[in-house]
């Protein structure tokens, strides 16, 4: 006697549609734009049955499909497609069900900058997908931090791990400034494992200063699952081309409301995470900046970056630089009272004590005319360099900046054409106020246990980090999915 079976499909009660991320698109377009342009690329037969969240700031939006078969239909559409000469970024999104985690454990979400570091970053997402639920890890060479951030939107309470460098760390905080206020967990603490050069904020909260490779990627997330949460501080620098005057904090709110980068006289909004550089640093870290974007193949090794800027720092020494009598080309202005400048090439605003791969130029002096400074406390500190050599002996360790302040609001006139960078991006900047205030966004940062082993021991699986299969049921995103040809 035989027994039939019959295959009946059921509807999952969970289901709620499964998401397609589209991203390379033009920035800060209206959504009937961005409609308009997806309908012209998919045509009538492969429309979405609704857009859940379009990222006007960084040209990105999450398309939700019913029906599978549609959504395999739009992905083959668009995969190949190009908007505005450039390749259409199109993934498809893992769902993740929250209610099925179970209580008291803590998700973790990994994003991996494989471009810093050489290969590090490659290896990284490969071991991370083995020790945990692949959907976890996310490369950031597609989409960067967004489709990890809208994943994992849904979950009450988790853990970032940022593999990449300080620039990484930044550019996932600032993603989530975007995505947190529709999230369940507005800002989730964050986790380093440094790759490349300089990894400032990675020293201070004790991650590195760069990634070995001989680190066991499990003990890294047990390090994660038990390191401390703390509190950085985030600074909103506004650049007012020449004299304009204009209310700060209005500045500030309309940035922090998702308004442009610019306003009506002009004025450049940045937030700064780890320090802001004036003059001779900054004219040094340009010189740099530049040569690695004409060779960047070049740049692919801690010891010849920092090779090339030493020698750079020499040639500074040997020539006549545009940062002579700084303290004559600017005003400073701290907390309301103006500073009366010694003879300076340089002036550092430091949030954290690193700078520089590991510098410290505040010192570690104890002085009653200031505060012991942390990167909670609302203040920044206020340094100056005299000239090339001062900064080499801060550089080596053997003496620290000129303190000059400390406070938490700035502002700087600039009387003529000035080299500055923020978290070590350069450029030049023409005259005008600078104004440096407390931001009120805010960084929950994870900083690492004291004495905790980096090699293979003590292989103590972390289960709690890993979701289970089932709370992750749709298929890895196509990492080659990114449209066209590189």
């Amino acid at each position: 006697m035989l027994t039939r079976f019959y295959i009946q499909p059921v509807i999952d009660p969970r289901y709620t549609g499964l998401a397609l991320y589209v991203g390379n698109l033009k920035t800060g377009m209206s959504q009937r734009v961005y409609e308009k342009i997806l309908m012209e690329k998919l045509g009538s037969e492969n429309k979405w049955d609704s857009i859940d969240v379009i990222y006007y700031e960084y040209g990105a939006m999450v398309l939700v499909y019913k029906n599978p078969r549609r959504l395999q239909q739009a992905y083959n559409s668009l995969r190949d497609q190009w908007f505005d000469d450039k390749p259409m970024l199109v993934l498809l999104l893992p769902q993740l069900h929250p209610e099925m985690i179970p209580d008291g454990t803590t998700p973790v979400l990994v994003l991996v900058n494989v471009k810093s570091g050489g290969c590090q970053g490659i290896e990284l997402v490969t071991a991370f997908r083995k020790l945990l639920n692949p959907h976890q890890v996310f490369n950031l060479d597609y989409g960067g931090p967004l489709p990890g951030l809208y994943v994992f939107r849904q979950v009450s309470y988790y853990k970032i791990l940022v593999c990449g460098g300080d620039g990484t760390v930044g550019w996932a905080l600032s993603c989530l400034d975007n995505v947190g206020p529709d999230a369940k967990c507005n800002y989730p603490p964050m986790a380093i494992v440094p790759l490349g050069t300089g990894n400032d904020l990675s020293r201070v909260l004790r991650w590195g200063s760069g990634y070995s490779g001989q680190e066991y990627p499990l003990n890294i997330l047990r390090d994660v699952a038990e390191a401390e949460v703390v509190t950085l501080d985030r600074w909103t620098v506004i650049f007012h081309p020449e004299e304009k005057e204009k209310d700060e904090t209005k500045v500030q709110l309309q940035y922090e409301s998702n308004a442009a980068n610019t306003n009506e006289d002009n004025a450049s909004i940045f937030v700064m995470n780890n320090y802001f550089g004036i003059g001779l640093d900054a004219d040094v870290s340009l010189d740099f900046h530049l040569a690695r974007n004409e060779n960047p193949s070049k740049f692919n090794s801690r010891f010849h970056n920092k090779g090339v800027y030493f020698k750079m720092s020499v040639r500074k020494m040997m020539s006549k630089g545009s940062c002579k009598d700084l303290h004559r080309q600017i005003i400073v202005e701290v907390d309301g009272k103006v500073i009366d400048l010694p003879p300076l090439e340089g002036i550092i605003i430091l949030n954290i004590l690193s700078w520089a791969s590991g510098a410290n130029p505040w010192g570690t002096e104890k002085d009653d005319n200031f505060n012991r400074p942390n990167h909670w406390d609302g203040q920044l500190e206020v340094v100056g360099v005299t000239g090339m050599v001062h900064m080499g002996q801060i550089f080596s360790g053997l003496r620290s900046g000129n303190r000059i302040a400390q406070g938490g609001h700035i502002k700087i006139t600039l009387k003529g054409d000035i080299p500055v960078q923020i978290d070590g991006e350069p450029w030049v900047q023409s005259s005008g106020q600078v104004v440096v205030l407390r931001s009120a966004l805010r960084a929950s940062m994870l900083k690492k246990c004291k004495g905790k082993s980096k090699g293979r021991g003590a292989l103590a699986e972390p289960s709690f980090y890993n979701l289970e299969p089932s709370q992750c049921p749709t298929p890895p995103p196509d990492e080659g999915a990114t449209g066209g040809s590189d």
